[in-house]
């Protein structure tokens, strides 16, 4: 009986009196602790679920039992044939638009009436594939049918002659039922909502009168005699006893907003997670062409953020006094310092001996976030005031303020986006048509099959070079591309300076409307349902028919509109939650979000160490790969924490 099978579709960031006393600070401790501790319970849990993927088959007719192992997000198909010619089996993913068909084997005809052939197959299990039946004589259509197979599930599908001789009946029934590969995300969301749900009720315990006055009074003693034990002390250094009657210092007139930290955290986090793998589902990776999936919002999410902190930090040094030209060299040395250690991580090979400029990839995302840094940190260096509190407030432009001061940094952002345009819809790219936004590949039913990225992907090879760019897009997970392509080229840049330029913006409605929260999370709200409409027109709310669809390769500008619009209204939320009425201080994600280039650098370089990556003894399984990729990202959260106990901050 012959074999064949379908090749996988997978995806190939105080003391007081010498006394040590409680801070408030202290006490989202064990929000952190339980999300790491988390990622240890969630190891021995998933130990109930099967690691193995060997799938026992038997069928009626035959005297033996076939044992065959199937890999993740694959099923076992068993064709069987009862017409007289043999059938030529093609497949097509429903996620793959206009795509050609591609052969998936063939069943030989039937030896004799009522005796059928069959052929086994290894069927993808990600997404809805549509099989096509075709005689292999005339190449004919016999018949076509659409299912989604589930995970190591066991199907067999009859292709038999219906009472007409011209029609032919073909249906898929189930022998073995699939399992059911996302219950390790529920387990592991079990037991991190309960943990967290444990660690809220300890900081409500701990902010209570009574226990935090017991805590003072245990942990003055303890000072205490550790201090007349101490050779480093004597009790002649120790002043009065601690009182509950401790005034607060005051606030500071900069007070930094957790909310900001909370939301750079959050998208590390989930980036982190997905580099590392996110469990090997198909939703933490990043959508072949078209559309978004989670692994889709992050780094967007992140640029948002680091426009916002652009407006605030330049504010702060030029209230400070420092100077503009200072400020520019800050900027311009901090963008080179990015793309450099960009390289060298995205360039592993440096460890084995001189790196080759032969084959030396030159876009990547931390060169994304040099250049889209240095272009929107310029602007606002020319363009910013040093004093925003001596602003007219009650003119009939003033609910504009935050958008006309600024207007040639608006200038400046526009004509770019006209130059994005310009180049993606109308440059002349050589056997391509002009304007052409798709994958290439099977693709377009393989007219434009060397296309890949259209404009964006001509001008990345003219300027860079094949060798120099990314050479295993997403685009060759579902349309089989072979023209390699950089998400991180040179044309997305300009939109990638677009997101930042609208985190900048962001930042503006903070310090214009600092304190008056109402202000402050209407006009956000008013710029996400901006943004929404925008997106909505752009993509003629689908997928791959509207006039410039949501693509994170091309990094569209529907796609930065989109995403844009998720980040001022989850900004909302979190600065409401987090800075307005305090209900969560931001941990675990707000200490990543402290230290977010040394947790990114590290989970790169470190990526294939030890306890960040281990060596499995069965890798075909979603919980193994999932506990695997969540202690991996535990142990980052963990390791921010540390250095923010110890006020360790690397900043570029």
């Amino acid at each position: 009986m012959a074999k064949r099978k379908l090749k996988k579709i997978s995806g190939d960031t105080s003391s007081v009196a010498g006394v040590k006393r409680v801070r408030q600070e202290d006490m989202a401790h064990p929000e952190t602790c339980m999300f790491s501790i988390a990622a240890v319970v969630l190891v021995v849990a998933v130990c109930v679920v099967p690691l193995t993927a060997e799938v026992t088959l038997s069928h009626s007719g035959f005297p033996h039992h076939k044992h065959i192992a199937l890999k993740m997000d694959e099923a076992f198909l068993k064709v069987s044939n009862e017409l007289d010619t043999e059938v030529v089996v093609s497949w097509m993913s429903q996620r793959c638009y206009q795509c050609l068909y591609q052969q998936l084997g063939l069943v030989p005809a039937a030896p004799s009436p009522g005796q059928p052939s069959s052929a086994d197959f290894t069927v993808s299990t990600q997404h809805e594939i549509t099989l096509q039946f075709n005689n292999s004589l005339d190449n004919l259509e016999i018949c076509r049918v659409p299912f989604h197979f589930g995970e190591h599930g066991n199907y067999s599908l009859w292709v038999k002659n219906m009472n007409n001789p011209s029609a032919v009946n073909c249906s898929v029934v189930t022998d073995a039922e699939p399992v059911n590969s996302y219950i390790p995300i529920l387990v592991a969301f079990l037991i991190f909502a309960g943990l967290g749900l444990v660690s809220s009720i300890g900081r409500v315990i701990l902010g209570l009168d009574a226990v935090k006055s017991m805590l003072y009074r245990i942990g003055g003693s303890m000072e205490t005699e550790r201090l007349i034990n101490s050779d480093l002390g004597s009790p002649g250094r120790i002043a009065a006893p601690v009182t509950d009657n401790i005034i607060p210092s005051p606030p500071s007139q900069n007070k930094r907003l957790r909310s900001l930290d909370t939301f750079r955290g959050i998208s590390l986090v989930i980036m982190v997670f997905v580099n590392y793998g996110g469990g090997r589902y198909w939703f933490f990776k990043h959508e072949s062409w078209n559309g978004l999936t989670v692994a889709d919002l992050v780094f967007p999410w992140f640029v948002f953020i680091m426009g916002t902190s652009i407006a605030l930090s330049i504010n702060s040094l030029l209230r400070a006094g420092s100077t503009r030209c200072s400020v520019l060299r800050k900027v311009v040395w901090r963008s080179i310092q990015l793309f450099a250690i960009g390289v060298f991580i995205i360039n592993p090979n440096y460890c084995q001996g001189p790196l080759s400029w032969d084959n030396l990839r030159i876009p990547g995302v931390l060169q994304r976030l040099a250049w889209s840094y240095l272009a929107v940190a310029c602007l606002d260096v020319l363009v910013a005031r040093r004093h925003l509190d001596v602003l007219v407030m009650d003119a009939w432009w003033s609910p504009g303020l935050d958008i006309l001061l600024y207007w040639p940094a608006w200038l400046c952002v526009l004509v770019l986006e006209v130059i994005w345009l310009c180049i993606t819809l109308l440059l002349p790219v050589p056997h391509c048509p002009t304007g052409y936004l798709g994958p290439g590949g099977i693709g377009d039913m393989g007219l434009y099959a060397n296309c890949t990225g259209g404009a964006a992907g001509f001008v990345d090879r003219w300027l860079l070079g094949e060798n120099h760019i990314y050479q295993s897009p997403t685009s060759r997970v579902i349309y089989a591309t072979n023209m390699p392509y950089d998400p991180e080229g040179v044309l997305g840049s300009i939109n990638s300076i677009f997101m930042a330029f609208l985190g900048l913006q962001a930042g503006k409605i903070i310090l214009h409307y600092r304190n008056l929260h109402k202000s402050i999370m209407s006009r956000f709200l008013i710029w996400g349902l901006f943004l929404g409409v925008v997106s909505a027109v752009l993509t003629k709310c689908s997928t791959d028919q509207g006039f410039i669809p949501v693509n994170k390769n091309l990094w569209s500008l529907s796609y930065v509109t989109t995403l844009a619009c998720f980040a001022f209204v989850l900004l909302v939320l979190i600065y409401y939650i987090v800075d307005v009425k305090k209900w969560w201080s931001g941990a675990p994600f707000y200490y990543p979000g402290m230290n977010s280039i040394l947790v990114y650098i590290g989970h790169e370089v470190f990526e294939d160490y030890f306890p960040f990556r281990w060596r499995m003894a069965n890798s075909q399984s979603h919980a193994e790969h999932l506990t695997q990729n969540l202690v991996a990202t535990s142990c980052w959260v963990f390791i921010a924490y540390v250095l923010y106990r110890k006020k360790i901050f690397w900043k570029i």
